[in-house]
């Protein structure tokens, strides 16, 4: 990114299993961003013995400004599941002067998202995988404004990262 444009923070949300740390990561990937994901954030929190939740996203929005203000695309890989941690991605946006795209990864197909959620690994050391009763049950607010949506229930994540990719393209020029 070039050090003359406004810096820009990519927020990505969604249930678990819908496929946003793929997308997300191979998004970051393709355009050379700094990647930020709450679920490491929160797992490394609890390995020291400490709360996460709340504070995974206090770390990783400090960590976002920081990296905007030298100027760098951010993309934050997050459950983002109230209006509040939105807000809160919003207003790191402003006070670091940066443009925020936000984007919701959904699977419309419930059988898909079910058997995605349980077919999956762990991919941080001690990080416990929710359940589908956990994610079915979850508090998880309707979006109070436009973002992108994806749908990994209809397209491949091919497809996904090249929408994705094209919109955040879109914004940065």
């Amino acid at each position: 990114m070039a050090a003359s444009r406004q810096p820009l923070l990519v927020v990505f949300g969604g249930l678990p299993g819908t496929g946003k740390t793929t997308i997300s990561r191979e998004l970051t990937r393709r355009l050379s961003a700094t990647y930020l994901r709450i679920d490491a954030i929160e797992q490394s929190l609890y390995a020291a013995g400490q709360a996460g939740g709340e504070m995974g996203y206090v770390i990783a929005n400090a960590l976002a400004a920081e990296n905007l203000k030298l100027g760098r695309m951010v993309i934050a890989d997050c459950v983002n599941p109230v209006v509040a941690s939105r807000n809160g991605w919003r207003e790191t946006a402003r006070g670091s002067a940066a443009r925020i795209v936000e984007i919701e990864t959904v699977c419309s197909d419930l059988c898909m998202h079910r058997s995605r959620l349980e077919g999956r690994l762990p991919d941080i050391y001690g990080h416990d995988l929710p359940t589908w009763g956990g994610v079915v049950n979850r508090v998880y607010e309707p979006w109070d404004r436009g973002r992108l949506i994806l749908d990994t229930a209809t397209s491949s994540i091919e497809q996904l990262v090249d929408i994705a990719e094209s919109h955040v393209r879109g914004v940065t020029l």
